[in-house]
């Protein structure tokens, strides 16, 4: 019998894909197309193997595997990239998003397959439809991609291949089978990009700042893989083991990531982060006044945590209560966006690297903190932490960070695009930070009318939608360079989509909801 829940979010994957390609037809659409309907197909069968337990590895229990709107979101995105920079008549950049769409078509379709392989008994018509998109997606790939870009896409798969294999096997429960895609996909992608950067430093493209997340995102997954393995033969909980650990860290840290990064920005560091973090007085207060949201956050956490020490019974945060850090994340970002996007962009990788060497911490239990940031963590657990990492305030920060990240500098004239693309940095605080959190709030505490076979409500989702609107409203009196150019309605019908899409996906909300509306701005 067919999941009700699932064949509504696919018919909203499948309205947003429609949307983009209304804007955008070209031989991708095609692919686009034809990827989306396979991978609807696809995704039941992958959801039977999940509940009979023949996955080859453990995925998290509590959702479905996600595959559709996981397998639409990077082709989509290199989709909206290449118009756009096209738009500019940046060839270079247009190209990279050609790249990417193929990419993430060729991952998306090898999942696929994966799941088709593994099902008995083969499923004949799924077989044949899996077949015949990807006969479209090579064949167009064969038509638009150069030599060297058609080996650049395979370098990516083999990379996804095995990092799915080291990765799937060290942290089973922790990822859907489409997160997954979005996840290790992503990171593929980004240490074929850093290697190929590398090894062509003088005809390399890009800022300081898009290097220094190249080598940061990479740097902390070689130090939690390096780690991993070393304390297989060791005990990670003893004094000597954590002292290993904090040396062998600067040792990696000084010794490969500070080289590497020499290597690519032609500068020491140290002093070019000194020096950007410091440059002007506008970024000092930034820092200051990000600090001291920083410190409120973790005032919550210590306060929740002293509120569980004195109730004799198990106390756990309510949905309210991790929505806290939801209001803290726009209140740090909306000023970074409106005064200073690049100090952002690099302070959110910062922190992403502390957010992950935190966890590695508290995983490991490397004294003296490992033990106490399990204890204060584990009030703030739910029901997709079923694994052994806490990952959802990677998330939430990846949400909101993403749409940052991702923005098309380079194909955007005088640091902004027109008319709704003028919100994509926006995307994660709309979606995740303004979106989500009132539809969280008001649909716990006051709705009443439920989204067929979900838990969500109708009174949560129009609210979100309606908060969404103000929130733009809000961008549009505060951000002088945000110029919406009449597309009012294209960024009603993105909200309400994205917004529809939170009501029934059982993905991580605040990973997919800003990729889908920034696709969904940038077109």
């Amino acid at each position: 019998m067919l999941n009700k829940p699932v064949l509504v979010e696919s018919l909203i994957v499948f309205s947003i894909v429609l949307c983009v390609h209304a804007v955008v037809w070209d031989r991708y659409s095609w692919c686009a197309v034809a990827l989306a309907i396979q991978a609807f197909y696809v995704q039941f069968k992958w959801d039977r193997l999940l509940q009979q337990g023949g996955a080859v590895f453990q995925f998290r229990a509590t959702a479905n595997s996600g595959l559709l709107p996981a397998s639409m979101v990077i082709p989509l995105l290199g989709i909206a990239m290449k118009e756009r920079c096209k738009a500019a008549g940046i060839v270079y950049f247009e190209r990279f998003g050609i790249v990417v769409a193929s990419t993430g078509m060729l991952v998306a379709l090898f999942l696929s397959v994966i799941a088709v392989g593994i099902t008995k008994p083969v499923p004949t018509n799924t077989c044949i439809l899996t077949g015949v998109a990807g006969s479209i997606i090579i064949y167009t790939m064969k038509h638009s991609l150069t030599v060297s870009e058609v080996i650049e896409v395979l370098e990516v798969l083999l990379i996804f291949v095995y990092l799915s294999m080291i990765l799937l096997y060290l942290l089973p429960r922790c990822f859907t089978p489409g997160e997954a895609l979005l996840v290790l996909g992503g990171i593929s992608f980004v240490l074929n990009q850093l290697i190929k950067r590398s090894l062509n430093v003088i005809e390399g493209r890009g800022e300081p700042i898009d290097f220094f997340l190249l080598v940061a995102v990479i740097g902390v997954v070689i130090l939690g893989l390096f780690f991993t393995v070393l304390f297989i033969f060791m005990d990670s909980g003893t004094w000597i083991s954590s002292m290993f650990f904090h040396m062998m860290t600067a040792v990696l840290g000084l010794g490969v990531i500070m080289p590497w990064l020499y290597r690519l920005i032609r500068r020491n560091p140290l002093f070019w982060l000194l020096q950007f973090l410091f440059q002007t007085q506008t970024r000092v207060y930034l820092l200051i006044y990000w600090t001291f949201l920083a410190a409120s956050a973790c005032g919550i956490v210590f306060y929740q945590n002293a509120k569980r020490s004195s109730e004799s019974k198990k106390h756990q945060a309510s949905t309210i209560t991790r929505k806290y850090f939801h209001f803290i994340v726009v209140a740090t970002y909306v000023p970074g966006l409106i005064y200073d996007r690049q100090l952002l962009h690099v302070a959110a990788v910062l922190c992403l690297a502390v957010f992950i060497f935190l966890e590695y911490i508290r995983y490991f239990r490397i004294k003296p903190f490992g033990q106490t940031l399990r204890y204060l963590l584990s009030l703030f657990l739910d029901e997709r932490d079923s694994g052994p990492l806490i990952l959802t305030h990677v998330y939430l920060l990846l949400g909101m960070s993403l749409p940052v990240w991702l923005f098309p500098r380079s194909c955007a004239p005088k640091g902004a695009l027109s008319g709704a693309g003028a919100l994509v940095p926006y995307a994660g605080v709309l979606a995740v930070g303004v979106g989500d959190t009132m539809a969280s709030v008001f649909g716990s505490t006051m709705g009443e009318i439920k989204w067929p076979g979900t838990k969500k409500t109708f009174e949560g989702t129009m609210t979100a939608i309606f908060a969404q609107i103000i929130a733009v409203a809000l961008i549009l009196i505060f951000d002088s360079s945000v110029n919406l150019n009449s597309s009012y309605a294209w960024i009603l019908v993105s909200v309400s989509l994205v917004s529809l899409l939170e009501a029934y996906t059982t993905q991580i909300d605040n990973l997919l909801l800003p990729l889908y509306l920034q696709i969904m701005f940038m077109v």
